[in-house]
């Protein structure tokens, strides 16, 4: 979604904006990494608010670790509750072994077949970063917040949603 040289950002769609106080958001968040998963969540919201989501329309569900979210993503689209749009944040950083590879490909592979299988969109807002500072630097630092990212291309998505339907 960003580079070093460029953050992702988008103006809201005017006709989006009749619908912003029925929408229904889900947040989930991994709590390992949990530093830098909530400084993302914090940003999803900010980002949410300045549109005019209020925080009772969004749902924020906690997962262990990274690799959950998938799961729990799975069981949000198949509650009762209708969500419009479903963030999914984690942060994988790698370490000493390769078991980083492992669970960012799973939940990659994960979120893309709820998305495919699923008619609400599902957001991949997982940073994969070779060390702390690198996670820290898109989760509020010096490359932005990948989180509020996350919520604009929520929003994008709900829009596209609406406009096809």
């Amino acid at each position: 979604m960003a580079t070093a040289s460029h953050n992702f950002s988008v103006e809201l769609p005017s006709s989006l904006k009749p619908f912003l106080s029925e929408l229904k958001v889900s947040i989930i968040t991994a709590q390992w990494n949990q530093a830098i998963t909530t400084s993302l969540k914090e940003g999803a919201v900010k980002r949410l608010e300045e549109v005019g989501i209020s925080k009772k329309q969004i749902d924020f569900l906690e997962v262990p670790g990274t690799f959950e979210l998938s799961y729990a993503a799975n069981l949000a689209v198949n509650s009762e509750v209708y969500f419009d749009a479903i963030i999914c944040i984690g942060c994988v950083i790698k370490g000493e072994t390769d078991h980083d590879i492992y669970i960012s490909h799973a939940v990659a592979q994960g979120i893309t077949q709820l998305n495919i299988q699923q008619d609400i969109p599902i957001i991949f807002c997982v940073l994969t970063t070779n060390n702390y500072k690198q996670a820290e630097e898109r989760s509020g630092g010096a490359l932005g917040n990948k989180g509020s990212e996350a919520a604009d291309t929520a929003l994008q998505m709900i829009h596209l949603r609406k406009t096809i339907k």
